[in-house]
């Protein structure tokens, strides 16, 4: 078969959907290496992202226009390439499908990650809302089949975009294999150093936006009865400034610690190294921190309600990410109790081999072969 990627955010974006783009592309290339892939990309120029599976080839602009203006290639003079070159499959990644990919020969698969811009406008620009729903909808309604990551993206795809149920097929995503792993002790001094990390602590990961809800997280580890301060990784946007203003207005400095600049290779050690993982994000696609935690058998605590407990188990403690006071009493009752957390580790740990690259594959080359 010969398999086709809008691969773009696998080669330019470093969080989310280019984490998405990359595992995916590698778990198939991993599990089913007989097969053809082309990764469609605009010019990569600079660090490269993504070490390209050795059967994957990189199909870029070809003529000087294409090149001077890559999202028209992207979105238009695509098409003709996937004709040319007989892809079978034509997966578009990051919500996004060409606008005339039904004029080409191949069967074409659209992942929708969510719909918070349609659930939750306020967070975002008018301009912006405008354009996701137009894209969004386009792959939606010109999809052979619509890939949705959580059960909660696909109940959003029906609701607001009014899609067959039947179109839709819900297939998890994972991590990256690199939390699998334990990481040495000797690693661990090494991180532990280069980020002044203390000895013990609660962790969130994500970047520190107001939908990942970190100023509620800092009001509740207010509340807590042990000494633990709280790690915090992520990128940086206009609300990690309100957060900051409020760590140094309560003089909460030396309880709470943020890192911008944490290596995926890093992450792991950062994670394998706190007591509790915490994720209190009022709404998510699906959570992959959650899923990163659990591989690196840390207790998770999160949201209650959407998708959360598809990614956390039966087994993790879900909250309510608006109530500070309750997201304390939890981080408090997993703190003082060993055996809790070990109860929690144990079954997060087999929770989590349901996101194992070889089970997602298979999935995901289910989907095709049924196209």
């Amino acid at each position: 078969m010969r398999i086709g990627f809008d691969a773009k955010r696998a080669f330019f974006n470093q969080s989310g959907l280019g984490n998405y783009s990359r595992n995916m592309i590698q778990y198939l290339a991993n599990v089913f290496p007989k097969e053809e892939y082309f990764l469609f990309t605009p010019p990569i120029k600079g660090k490269n992202l993504f070490e390209v599976p050795g059967q994957a080839q990189i199909i870029s602009p070809a003529t000087k226009v294409e090149r001077m203006f890559p999202s028209l290639w992207r979105s238009v003079s695509i098409t003709n390439e996937i004709s040319a070159l007989n892809i079978d499959i034509f997966h578009g990644l990051s919500n996004e499908l060409p606008l005339h990919i039904y004029n080409s020969k191949a069967k074409s698969v659209v992942t929708i990650h969510d719909l918070i811009f349609m659930r939750y406008p306020q967070w975002y620009k008018p301009i912006d809302r405008y354009i996701y729903k137009k894209k969004f909808h386009h792959a939606c309604n010109n999809a052979d089949k619509i890939i949705a990551i959580s059960e909660q993206t696909k109940a959003d795809i029906i609701y607001y975009f009014e899609i067959n149920p039947d179109k839709i097929s819900v297939v998890y995503q994972g991590c990256n294999p690199i939390f699998y792993e334990h990481v040495s002790d000797e690693k661990k001094k090494e991180i532990s150093k280069k980020y002044h990390l203390p000895e013990n602590y609660v962790l969130t990961v994500g970047t520190i936006e107001k939908r990942k809800n970190l100023l509620t997280l800092i009001k509740a580890m207010q509340n807590i009865k042990f000494p633990v301060p709280l790690v915090a990784v992520g990128r940086n946007t206009d609300y990690a400034r309100e957060v900051r203003q409020y760590i140094d207005k309560n003089k909460l400095g030396n309880k709470v610690v943020i890192l911008n600049d944490v290596k995926t290779e890093e992450l792991p050690a950062v994670y394998q190294m706190s007591t509790i993982f915490v994720y209190p994000s009022i709404f998510e696609g699906f959570g992959i921190p959650v899923i990163e935690a659990l591989n690196s058998e840390i207790p998770v605590i999160t949201t209650q309600k959407g998708c959360f407990s598809e990614a956390g188990g039966k087994h993790s403690i879900y909250i309510n990410p608006e109530n500070p006071e309750e997201m304390g009493e939890a981080i408090n009752k997993v703190l003082k109790d060993k055996n809790l957390r070990n109860t929690m580790i144990q079954n997060g740990r087999k929770h989590a081999l349901n996101f194992r690259e070889e089970k997602i594959a298979n999935n995901l080359m289910k989907e095709y072969r049924t196209l």
